[in-house]
């Protein structure tokens, strides 16, 4: 009976944590004389397919690719610098290597909304303003970089440090040990740990919106401040907008689901 009534109390919690989600999906297919009636409709009476139209009004192509752009490039950063400080972290043992990863989480406490002007005004110094995505790639890379770190290192827990040391003897140096034994058998912790990195990326607005001045260059977080006027909001075309955004993210999602998840809790138990 307890097992039915925690389940019924998970049921409840999923429902409204999910509703927003069903009615940016209702939103989207309402008619906009539909949207803020009173009693609320929880299914649309006339739906309307905006969707093909609201990509090529609002440039959509544009925006995504240029989220995509920086997404790409982020990941590659982080899991190209962040692979080898998450191993040298899970193999060294020694109070300043605790000090270090404390350090290292400390730069995901900083919010980005705070670090956005002092990172404006160094990057426009040096110059990079010039190249914006390069800009936001950058930064992006330096802000997720911790929580990247933090997770490969528990891959990297799990793997003994005999099966390096075995390919010592046989003659592999310590980077060959590394790139052939621990990579590989880390690389579902990697996978996913990069995977969490891009759909992070794909969301990222606070430094799109603060070092990107171009429309042309612009990402699709951005671009949904084209539906909001001074005066009017086209709250159906931001709802169209959201879903056509987000739908590929959660299928995505949906698909590597059970990967996350073990790789998520990978090492959690040692």
């Amino acid at each position: 009976m307890k097992r039915y009534a925690l389940l019924a109390l998970a049921l409840v919690f999923l429902a409204i944590y999910l509703f927003p989600l069903y009615w940016m999906y209702l939103t989207a297919f309402k008619p906009s004389s539909e949207t803020f009636t009173y009693p609320p409709s929880f299914w649309p009476h006339d739906p309307e397919w905006n969707f093909a139209k609201v990509f090529v009004d609002k440039k959509m192509a544009t925006y995504l690719s240029n989220s995509l752009l920086i997404a790409v490039g982020t990941t590659a950063i982080v899991a190209l610098f962040g692979t080898g400080c998450a191993y040298a972290l899970s193999r060294v043992r020694s109070v300043w290597m605790d000090v270090i990863l404390f350090l290292i989480l400390m730069m995901q406490v900083l919010p980005s909304s705070l670090m956005a002007t002092p990172i404006f005004v160094i990057f426009n110094q040096i110059g990079l303003i010039a190249t914006p995505r390069t800009a936001v790639v950058l930064v992006q890379a330096a802000k997720v970089l911790p929580l990247y770190i933090v997770l490969t290192r528990t891959s990297f827990m799990q793997i003994p440090k005999e099966l390096e040391e075995a390919a010592r003897v046989d003659g592999a140096t310590r980077f060959g040990a590394f790139m052939r034994i621990a990579v590989p058998l880390a690389r579902n912790g990697i996978l996913v740990t990069s995977v969490l990195i891009f759909l992070q990326s794909f969301g990222e607005y606070v430094y799109s919106r603060s070092l990107i001045s171009e429309e042309a260059l612009q990402t699709a977080t951005v671009g949904l401040m084209n539906f909001m006027g001074p005066n009017t909001t086209d709250w159906n075309g931001i709802m169209t907008y959201a879903v056509i955004y987000v739908t590929p993210i959660l299928f995505v999602f949906v698909l590597l689901q059970r990967k996350i998840v073990s790789g998520l809790t990978a090492g959690a138990l040692k």
